[in-house]
């Protein structure tokens, strides 16, 4: 096991680390052996056996990927989880209503019986990771081309897979770390029958809005509560009335005592992707080229969606996912153009590049190998810029119109329709994919909105560049519409099947070929398929580049670890099991400026302002502010806090994942990162990289005292 620590990271001693550096996604695997001395040094009192172990319960079995992107945690020894308000907020859009307005209202339920299931929501435990990258690397050389690399790499990749005994309900996955240096191989656990428990008003789960969003002082309820169940041994089932609440192998304990600064905490999740090891150039890319773009884009739908949204209370209703979902990477992508220009990140990362140029032209044996690594960057990025912006503008302005991405997904059901050789059950598993799409699709579609929007975005993307480089249905637009993309919008809602469902739906319950040359001959899908070949075109333009790109990077990555051989060195973050640490902290976003690391629900009375949606305060939660009934739940100051910072490094993925004390005793519940430290996907800041999270002691007191609902804190243990 040692030899393969050492292979798998460069190991320095404590007496070399910078116990205030707080930088770092960390594989729990290793953590022993990389990790505790210095997480005990900085005031960890249990053990890495204790965090992440495959021979005994550890906190580990207590932590989950709840749905596609977010962090869980077990929290009782019946199932009950909790994650973010926001990670939820698609399972309680989907049961609310304007009679049933959940969203607005909040939803407890009070027993079992009045649980939600919520039909293709899932939650994911770890059962073990281990590395595989000698196999994954079996006959692999450097002598090869990348596609040929990579289709090796895939056949041992499958063989692994197969040769791992699992069970009913396992899922077996490898992902490279170190840009491809390394892989390990991870099993999981997938329950699908999980079902909502509660989850506080929007008011208190969404306070502040979108204008808080990313942004520190925070007064954000962020929380919700769902309950896992099992078959009668405890194993993942479908949904079913007979099936009972997991029995998990550990549970969190809830600490009750609080955050205080400096407290060393740490946190356990799956942050979802991070580029600290991007030469310069890619870095440029992305903030200078792309990010103003995807901004600018995005900006546009926010106005239309907002606007209607402020109108209409069925459409604030329907549009609350959409809004979110978009505002939520187009206000990051203004925080980090903002935090690498702070940093001088580009000019930072020329510096590195320049210092490493000269180590390799220093010795021939490294010039021999990597002497034209650097200088090929210069050339891939000249070639690929233009085509990443393109690929934005199809991405942002073509499917970003909500009709169009619609009709793009009826493709493959036209091509199975439209065969030779048919295959029933193929048409059958697409249409039925389509028809349960499309049900979620109309719940939540205005025609109206959508119009506005398509005139705005076509508009933007006809303006970026030449006719001749355009899409050839948008070039048709401008010739035949003497680009009155407005005209065009209004005539294609009004001629469209796409904006009728029950005429969509009897295309789909009777998917025959008469049925697909309606489809084929639709303005919208007309205009899908345009986009959808004009992103095909860029994409196979670009397949060059991106296998070059792999290569250099990949070489790179291990350049770079040569040169700073005293470095310890994290993986970037791909949705896989990580640990962070640090102490909880203030920081100063700016000159003169200085943050408290903690809220307090006095903050969000100082907020209210009743005619702003976002800064609505429940009469509820002001009568118990009022009379300072806080239970159990208030901090040794005499107040209630909301929320607090700490130095833990982040990413999105992480969103739901506890918050630890030095005794592994859960004291919040992440759901954000502070606006001026956003850019730490591509560059971490120790004096602004802030993670934000509620105070675990708010979300038992809205829990108990504002909801009523203490019979789920009686589940729980709780660590006075």
């Amino acid at each position: 096991m040692k030899k393969l620590i050492v292979a798998f990271f460069v190991f320095i001693s404590l007496t070399n680390v910078d116990l205030y550096a707080k930088e770092g996604m960390w594989v729990p695997l290793f953590l022993q052996q990389l990790n505790e001395a210095e997480m005990k040094k900085m005031g960890l009192n249990i053990t890495a056996e204790d965090i992440y172990s495959i021979s005994q319960a550890s906190l580990k079995d207590a932590i989950v990927i709840f749905g596609r992107g977010c962090t869980g945690e077990v929290v009782s020894d019946q199932g009950l989880v909790l994650t973010n308000h926001h990670c939820g907020y698609g399972a309680i859009q989907n049961h609310s209503s304007i009679e049933h307005d959940y969203l607005t209202d909040g939803f407890w339920a009070m027993n079992r019986d009045e649980e939600l299931s919520n039909p293709g929501l899932s939650v994911t435990f770890l059962v073990e990771m281990r590395e595989v990258t000698d196999s994954v690397l079996l006959d692999v050389t450097d002598e090869m081309e990348e596609a040929d690399r990579q289709q090796l790499i895939d056949k041992n990749i499958k063989k692994i897979i197969a040769d791992e005994p699992v069970v009913e309900g396992n899922n077996v996955i490898v992902k490279p770390f170190f840009s491809g240096n390394r892989y390990i191989l991870f099993v999981y656990d997938v329950f699908t029958d999980v079902r909502l428990v509660g989850a506080p008003p929007s008011n208190i789960g969404k306070f502040g809005g979108d204008t808080d969003n990313w942004m520190w002082p925070r007064h954000t309820g962020d929380f919700s509560v769902f309950r896992i169940y099992a078959d009668s041994n405890n194993r993942p089932a479908k949904y079913s009335a007979d099936n009972i609440p997991y029995t998990p192998k550990k549970h969190l304990s809830i600490s009750l005592k609080g955050a205080n600064k400096d407290d060393f905490t740490f946190i356990f999740g799956y942050p979802g992707t991070t580029k600290e090891y991007l030469p310069s150039d890619e870095i440029r890319l992305i903030t200078q080229v792309e990010n103003p773009v995807r901004i600018k884009l995005r900006t546009l739908r926010l106005n239309k969606m907002k606007a209607a949204q402020n109108s209409d209370p069925k459409v604030r209703i329907q549009y609350a996912g959409k809004v979110a979902s978009i505002a939520n990477s187009w206000k990051r992508w203004q925080g980090e153009n903002k935090g690498i220009k702070r940093l001088d990140a580009i000019a930072v990362k020329q510096k590195l590049e320049k210092n490493i140029q000269s180590w390799v032209d220093a010795d021939e044996n490294r010039k021999a190998k990597y002497d034209n690594l650097i200088p090929s960057f210069r050339k891939l990025y000249a070639d690929m810029t233009p085509l990443r912006l393109k690929y934005q503008y199809y991405r942002e302005a073509g499917m970003g119109i909500e009709i169009i991405s619609f009709a793009s997904r009826f493709t493959r059901l036209i091509n199975l329709v439209n065969d030779e050789k048919v295959d029933a059950d193929k048409i059958k598993k697409a249409s039925e994919s389509l028809k349960e799409y499309s049900t979620g699709f109309y719940k939540n579609y205005v025609v109206a909105i959508d119009k506005q929007v398509a005139a705005d975005l076509l508009r933007e993307f006809a303006d970026a560049y030449p006719s001749a480089e355009l899409p050839e249905a948008l070039q048709d637009i401008q010739l035949k519409y003497k680009s009155d993309f407005a005209a065009f919008s209004a005539k294609m809602m009004r001629k469209s099947l796409f904006t009728d469902q029950s005429a969509i739906e009897a295309i789909i319950n009777n998917p025959d070929k008469k049925a697909m040359k309606k489809i084929a001959k639709d303005p919208a899908f007309i205009l899908a398929k345009s986009f959808i070949d004009y992103g095909n075109k860029i994409n196979e333009e670009i397949k060059d580049l991106e296998y070059q790109s792999v290569a250099l990077r990949r070489n790179y990555m291990k350049l770079q670890m040569e040169y700073d051989s005293d470095k310890v060195f994290y993986p970037d973050a791909n949705f896989t099991m990580r640990i962070a640490y640090g102490f909880v902290d203030d920081y100063k976003p700016r000159d003169a400026v200085k943050y408290e690391f903690f809220t307090t629900l006095d903050g969000i009375m100082d907020k209210e302002d009743p005619e702003i949606y976002d800064y609505v305060v429940e009469e509820k939660l002001k009568e118990l502010h009022s009379t300072k009934d806080y239970g159990r739940y208030a901090d040794a100051d005499g107040t209630i806090h909301v929320g607090f910072t700490a130095s833990n490094h982040t990413t999105g993925g992480n969103s739901g994942s506890p918050i630890f004390n030095a005794d592994g005793h859960l004291i919040g519940i992440n759901f954000d990162r502070n606006w001026e430290g956003t850019m730490s996907d591509l560059m971490y800041d120790p004096n602004q990289c802030r993670n934000i999270s509620i105070d675990i002691r708010y979300c038992l007191f809205i829990i108990d005292k504002f909801a009523g609902a203490g019979h789920l804190v009686d589940e729980m243990t709780l660590i006075e």
